[in-house]
């Protein structure tokens, strides 16, 4: 006999997961300890920190409830935040003073994209683009003040372009399948982001 999974299953395990992978970044965000050539450690830094993956997913989920044309563009303009902050980053536009306060923008951005999936925040197309250059934009200048000194930008560049870009993806597939099933499962998933960056935002 099949059982219908419903938000009841699903939210209590979500959360204790989203908890249990929030807990140790209370503590330290990572560097991610990345320390290979600098295409692996670009794909590899947006799934290391649990900041930047959980934004990133929350920006594919909530791009499933805006129009034809923001749904499209979403994947892109994540990128383009990313770049953009990386390259604010690599030119050395960031003062080490300043880092604190762009990981507390992270944390919040997590917050942020978390409660607009879960309310199912529905924008127009240029106020919901300037919004994902902009939260991207700060993950990106966090990608390009944690690059390991001896990686190849270009390849640094490339990785972390194409786990943006994956992640960004999978998350929106993801979130179709659970919209598909129960809607209320989708707003649960938001909620549970939202809930571990306001623990970030705490630490």
């Amino acid at each position: 006999m099949t059982q219908r999974i419903t938000a009841s299953h699903v939210v209590p395990a979500v959360a204790a997961l989203g908890l249990s992978l929030a807990a140790p970044v209370v503590f330290a965000h990572p560097g991610h300890g990345v320390e290979h050539g600098g295409l692996t450690s670009g794909l590899m830094h947006p799934w290391l920190g649990l900041d930047h993956l959980l934004a990133m997913a929350a920006i594919g989920l909530w791009s499933l409830g805006q129009g034809a044309s923001m749904r499209r563009l979403t994947p892109l303009l994540a990128l383009v935040g990313m770049l953009v902050g990386a390259g604010i980053a690599l030119a050395g536009w960031v003062s080490p003073s300043l880092l604190p306060g762009v990981e507390s923008g992270i944390a919040m951005s997590v917050l942020v994209a978390g409660v607009m999936t879960a309310a199912l925040l529905r924008l127009p197309t240029a106020l919901g683009g300037v919004l994902v250059v902009a939260v991207m934009a700060l993950h990106g200048i966090a990608h390009g003040a944690e690059m390991p000194a001896a990686a190849s930008v270009v390849g640094y560049v490339i990785g972390f372009s194409i786990s943006t870009l994956a992640i960004t993806l999978l998350a929106r597939s993801l979130g179709g399948w659970l919209a598909a099933r129960e809607q209320r499962l989708l707003r649960a998933l938001g909620a549970v982001i939202a809930l571990c960056g306001g623990i970030l935002a705490m630490s």
